[in-house]
């Protein structure tokens, strides 16, 4: 009789138990008096909110399973615990509670399609066609071409062009492709030379920063837009372009700082440097309708203000026109990053859990914002994010904290306005989440560029910890000045 060995299984104990700790805060948070969280008065729908919050913490600050199916359970324990169409035996409540307003269950469905998940979906269907077709490789030796050979130069040139392709590309596929243009140039670099660590380090900088300048530049961003032009909530029309024209200087000038940073820390031995970058674009109609649409759409999303086509709509025009043309198939599918998608998603539903059962509302009440110093809520908060975002993800931390800090801004909004409203608060947050790179963990490009072999921990950490705190300093101080001057 044949016989099959069977397979070893490996069972991670790490993971079970980081699962046991996140079940553990979820059923504790359940089942203690609301009295305890320092919500007497709260509704039992608002109580499993806040359980299911927990949950969604732990889990995604242990990331026990990948953060994208964290967000699609929270949102099946919102239907079935939460919903107007939850499981029976959660209509009833104990004598004396109240069950509350429960959520629409189309709410939380639909934030698998709402207009910023089209956003991304459009930038990254934009990606595919152009990487498909090897354009962004034509880009990159384009844009390298200035920068000649010179070593700090060639450094700055990757720094520069790492951001400019993170504004439209997500930063993960930016450091990808980035990498493979540095291989080439680190083997031309000494050995015992510390410029090598100062080019591989300036990938993940530069695709980090970079992603700031856009809404679709990284989800963080595209989050904050969700919660600021929401016309049920704040409505404040904040434009592609009117977000591009504050960023992209900020985001400029962190770059040069970047790379006057990894120039003093890492000094070259080698003072030139031969730039050769492999491949180009194909030739055909397929090639000019990308480049056509390619012009079309970022003149679109930046003229928003000006056409008036909402940005969230400009995105479908390279939908429709790949797909109508055969550039973008049902296998090309398979290349879109729907993890981040999925995963924004199920923080969009967190977001309308807080509001369609009136718990953001009771936390506003709840807390004496009042009494608190409007600057220590604004940098605090800030502060607070950009030490999460270097332990968990920069779209999980946004995810996360953007709800509740939308709840905080419209508690305090009088006293924020001396220093540039709730757009301050929000866009601190979302900025700060961007600014974590201290770790490999920090982020995908941190991870990538720690994988080629030349960067140490200690390298990343005085790099990410001096970016981090010029960046916060910087940022606060743009938005503030900008906000009290009502120029955004």
């Amino acid at each position: 009789m044949d016989m099959t060995s069977n397979k070893n299984t490996t069972i991670d104990y790490g993971k079970i138990i980081k699962i046991l700790i996140a079940v553990t805060v979820f059923l504790v948070l359940w089942n203690i008096p609301s009295s305890l969280i320092g919500l007497p008065d709260i509704s039992v729908i608002e109580h499993r909110v806040i359980a299911i919050f927990g949950f969604a913490f732990i889990m995604w600050l242990t990331e026990a399973i990948p953060s994208w199916t964290t967000s699609v359970l929270i949102v099946v324990i919102l239907l079935l615990t939460c919903s107007n169409s939850s499981i029976s035996m959660f209509y009833d409540v104990a004598p004396g509670k109240t069950l509350g307003e429960t959520i629409p269950y189309a709410s939380i469905m639909a934030c698998f399609s709402d207009p910023i998940i089209m956003l991304f979906l459009g930038g990254f269907i934009l990606a595919s066609a152009a990487s498909k077709l090897g354009i962004d490789v034509q880009l990159a030796r384009l844009f390298f071409k200035p920068f000649g050979k010179k070593s700090e130069f060639v450094l700055l040139g990757f720094l520069l062009i790492t951001g400019l392709f993170s504004m439209f590309i997500s930063n993960t596929a930016t450091a990808a492709m980035m990498l493979t243009f540095m291989a080439p140039v680190l083997k031309q670099l000494p050995e015992d030379g510390k410029g090598r660590i100062g080019i591989a380090l300036a990938i993940p900088i530069g695709a980090n920063i970079g992603g700031i300048a856009t809404p679709i530049g990284t989800p963080p961003n595209a989050i904050a837009l969700k919660y600021l032009n929401d016309p049920e909530g704040l409505n404040m029309n904040i434009g592609f372009g009117e977000w591009v024209g504050v960023m992209l200087p900020y985001t400029l000038i962190m770059l040069f700082f970047a790379w006057i940073l990894l120039i003093k820390l890492f000094p070259f031995k080698q003072k030139t440097i031969d730039l050769t970058i492999e491949g180009g674009a194909k030739k055909g109609k397929d090639t000019i309708i990308v480049y056509i649409t390619l012009v079309i759409t970022i003149l679109l999303w930046v003229l928003d203000k000006l056409t008036g086509i909402n940005s969230n709509v400009v995105a479908m025009i390279p939908i429709a026109v790949f797909c109508v043309t055969g550039i973008f198939t049902k296998d090309d599918l398979k290349t879109i990053n729907w993890s981040v998608l999925w995963l924004v998603a199920g923080g969009f539903a967190l977001g309308v859990a807080l509001y369609k059962t009136g718990l953001a509302n009771d936390l506003v009440k709840a807390i004496p914002f009042d009494t608190w110093s409007p600057i220590f809520i604004i940098i605090g908060t800030g502060v607070l994010c950009w030490i999460v975002s270097n332990i968990i993800s920069h779209t999980a931390t946004a995810t996360l904290l953007l709800p509740v800090m939308v709840a905080v801004g419209i508690g305090m909004q009088d006293i924020l306005v001396g220093f540039g409203g709730i757009r301050t608060l929000l866009i601190g947050v979302t900025l700060a989440s961007s600014l974590g790179m201290i770790l490999p963990i920090s982020t995908p490009p941190n991870a990538l560029a720690y994988g080629t072999g030349f960067i140490k921990v200690r390298h990343m950490e005085i790099t990410g910890v001096i970016i981090g705190v010029v960046g916060l300093a910087l940022a606060y101080l743009m938005l503030i000045t900008l906000g009290k001057a009502g120029l955004f």
